[in-house]
């Protein structure tokens, strides 16, 4: 499993509703290309772009970018979390 858990926070829905991103905490051992792999095949919403950073904690945490911007907040509320 590369996707551990969403990562929900006030930065994270202000960057949901401008630009339609999601964020998620993944394996650290995950790159760029088995995360994309993995959105697309969970939620069946194609990704155009995946970028990770490493937070305060040591949790590795992906930014994926959709190509349909409406796509972030329909995944959300299919969780529960929106």
């Amino acid at each position: 499993m590369v996707i551990i858990t969403p990562y929900v926070s006030e930065k994270a829905s202000m960057m949901l509703e401008s630009d339609g991103k999601l964020q998620f905490i993944v394996r650290h051992t995950a790159d760029k290309n088995q995360i994309a792999r993995a959105v697309t095949e969970m939620f069946a919403h194609e990704v155009t772009s995946v970028t990770t950073v490493m937070t305060m904690k040591g949790q590795k945490k992906a930014i994926v970018t959709f190509a349909d911007k409406k796509a972030g907040e329909e995944i959300l509320s299919r969780l529960g979390i929106l």
